[in-house]
């Protein structure tokens, strides 16, 4: 059984229980989700854009979020062309 250690782990397991029920595929995507403060967030985003451009992975924040304390809570998302 899978072990969930944050609620974006949950948040992932989840929207991927409802793609497979709907038929949809969520593979196409390799997803990591992070939280860090904002400077540690930006700093990681951009070292994610550098390693995997845009041009070839099709690379992007897919979403965040601030909570509460001020971290910032993203998921960064790109083609796993060189996997």
């Amino acid at each position: 059984m899978d072990r969930i250690r944050q609620p974006a782990d949950l948040a992932r397991k989840t929207a991927e229980r409802i793609a497979a029920h709907k038929g949809r595929a969520t593979g196409a995507y390799r997803r990591e989700t992070f939280v860090l403060d904002r400077e540690a967030a930006r700093q990681t985003a951009r070292e994610f854009l550098d390693r995997f451009p845009k041009a070839a992975y099709m690379s992007e924040v897919e979403s965040w979020r601030e909570l509460d304390d001020g971290r910032i809570e993203f998921t960064m998302r790109r083609l796993p062309t060189a996997d």
